[in-house]
């Protein structure tokens, strides 16, 4: 093809004005074939023009496009959808570096291997399942049914195993959000949840937090958007240790009243949290989505989540697994029933999640000694206040510790670092020293 798509045509096709969103809407298109491989883009100036942006803005939305390899070329010779077959990555959990062996690697927000339980008993069980190979779909084995509603935070009226918490968010989100669809999130939020947004080519609506969860008047803001969705994290946030109050959840249900946004709820941490379960299912069964992720507690290689919502929305969501793997293992349910049961089990799980605070108030208590602000809550994490993250994480790297950048968990502007707490036992007071020099800002 060697003409280039008309300007006015490119221009009604993107609702998006600013730099992102003319690159994840750009990159829709793409997906979709509306602009196949070996397109010519219209030319900057002209499609500036057609937008009423500036040739800058176009510019620095086909340099992320390049960065992708989504696109290629530039000046006189025009840019083109690039030959290279697609492929999509997730651009925040890609973007991380490789460390050397003497580095205190505190990137990864993941429980201590040492503090899991074990699953050898529950395999071994597992591997009796009722029905074991079959080809018939099994959104859920009755027992492990029987076991998550016990403490289930509201009463839901189907539920769906899925691989992991992270992947019922991605079948969810595929399933019920088209590309260019506003979705309201958290900000700031998990770096796995802003990739599987963009991968849809959602068009992202942060909704600012504090410390009793997401602003009433923010998510008031972010409606009138009209979102399909809007994503949080009620029990614990991933990213901050916080948790969302009682008090936060009614006000936030006064907005949602009267819209008919869906509602995922991520329930990533689980009984790490040492707050208990709550749910907007209570106010609104029909349209909520609650998940529930095991990874944390009882292992990521168990791969089990399970999500709740009504028959019919459960249906759509199973209608799209059905293209990938249409069901979870019976082993891995039976497994996660298994462990539910097991009161050995649900001592480790209580002591892991005394270490992990006792991990994570170390370092933040011996920041605010240092005179730096870090989030008050529980986790796996500490979300750290810095005056430059450039400076913070390079003065960091130069004394061995490889944090992450507060952007990558947010859709704003960031000045945060992201410090993984749960391997951290002795280096507490070296660490503190370090990020305490680093987010002075030079």
């Amino acid at each position: 093809m060697s003409d280039a798509y008309d300007p006015t045509w490119f221009a009604e096709k993107l609702s998006d004005r600013t730099i992102r969103g003319i690159a994840l809407e750009t990159s829709a298109l793409i997906r979709a074939g509306a602009l196949p491989v070996g397109a010519k883009l219209p030319p900057i100036r002209d499609l500036a023009f057609s937008l009423g942006v500036s040739p800058a803005t176009i510019s620095e939305a086909w340099s992320e496009l390049r960065k992708q390899k989504i696109i290629t070329g530039r000046g006189r010779n025009g840019t083109w959808v690039s030959g290279d077959r697609f492929i999509a990555k997730p651009e925040r959990l890609a973007s991380s570096g490789r460390y050397g062996a003497d580095a205190l690697d505190l990137t990864m927000a993941v429980p201590d291997q040492l503090l899991l339980p074990p699953l050898e008993k529950a395999m071994a069980y597992g591997a009796s399942a009722e029905d074991l190979n079959s080809y018939e779909r099994s959104r859920i084995l009755p027992e492990l049914e029987t076991e998550v509603r016990k403490t289930w935070p509201y009463d839901a009226e189907a539920f769906l195993t899925m691989n992991g918490g992270y992947n019922a968010v991605y079948t969810a989100i595929h399933a019920l959000v088209t590309p260019g669809a506003p979705v309201a999130i958290e900000e700031p939020t998990a770096m796995r949840l802003l990739d599987i947004l963009e991968h849809q080519g959602a068009r992202i609506i942060p909704v600012k937090c504090d410390e009793n969860g997401p602003i009433p008047a923010s998510l008031r803001d972010a409606m009138r958007y009209k979102p399909v969705v809007f994503l949080f994290q009620p029990r614990l946030h991933s990213v901050t240790g916080r948790t969302v109050t009682s008090g936060r959840m009614w006000e936030l249900a006064d907005v949602l009243r009267g819209s008919d946004t869906l509602i995922i709820e991520d329930d990533g941490v689980a009984d790490i949290a040492e707050s208990g379960r709550h749910s907007l299912g209570n106010e609104f069964p029909d349209r909520v989505i609650h998940i529930l992720s095991f990874s944390k507690t009882h292992g990521p290689d168990l791969r089990l989540a399970v999500l709740s919502s009504t028959k019919a929305i459960v249906e759509q969501i199973q209608s799209y697994r059905s293209f990938s793997a249409a069901w979870t293992s019976r082993i891995l349910q039976a497994a996660g029933a298994w462990l539910l049961r097991d009161e050995a089990t649900s001592e480790i799980v209580t002591r892991a999640r005394g270490i992990y605070k006792k991990r994570r108030d170390c370092l933040t208590e011996s920041l605010a000694a240092r005179g730096v602000t870090a989030t008050v809550g529980s986790g796996l994490c500490a979300w750290v206040t810095v005056e430059s993250e450039p400076f913070a994480m390079v003065t960091l790297a130069a004394r061995g510790i490889a944090v992450q950048p507060g952007n990558k968990f947010s859709f704003l502007q960031s000045y945060n670092l992201r410090v993984a707490t749960s391997t951290l036992q002795d280096r507490c007071d070296e660490v503190a020293d370090a990020i305490a020099l680093a987010a002075a800002g030079g």
